[in-house]
């Protein structure tokens, strides 16, 4: 890992943004790159089938009370939740090692126009979120028009 490694680049960017009030403009804020973070380490399905959609979210450790599933204005489907580190309970004992994830899971997903938002169901089971969408039913094709001729 050398000077030019991106990890240099980066903090070297936010230094600068420090000292020059001008540069900071062009610096995500820290609740973007938290949540650009959180979107990337959270893995879904999206599964089309003939009359919806379904939206398959791991979400290790969370009890359903914990997640929050959202439609945002512009059909933006959002599910989120944090799972926060367990307090220790026993008296002095430590963690040698901490493997399992913690922090903020989060997926974004723009909804297609014959997604019915009001209509949006969610099942968590076992650590799996399904977030299901109904389609709209498409609209009937327009019948002709008969217009009755009259003699005068």
């Amino acid at each position: 890992m050398g000077i030019d490694s991106p990890i240099f680049h980066a903090l070297h960017q936010v230094l600068d943004a420090a000292a020059d009030d001008k540069s900071s403009a062009n610096i995500p804020s820290g609740a973007y790159v938290r949540d650009a973070k959180a979107m990337a380490a959270t893995p879904a399905d999206v599964k089309e089938y003939p009359n919806s959609y379904a939206f398959i979210v791991d979400m290790p450790g969370l009890k359903s009370g914990d997640i929050k599933v959202q439609v945002e204005e512009d059909r933006v489907l959002l599910i989120s939740g944090e799972r926060k580190r367990e307090e220790e309970k026993e008296a002095g004992a430590k963690y040698v090692r901490m493997e399992r994830r913690i922090g903020k899971l989060m997926r974004k997903f723009v909804l297609p126009e014959n997604a019915d938002t009001e209509a949006v169901s969610a099942v968590c089971q076992d650590g799996v979120l399904t977030v299901t969408v109904p389609k709209l039913a498409p609209p009937e094709p327009k019948k002709p028009k008969t217009i009755e001729v009259k003699i005068a």
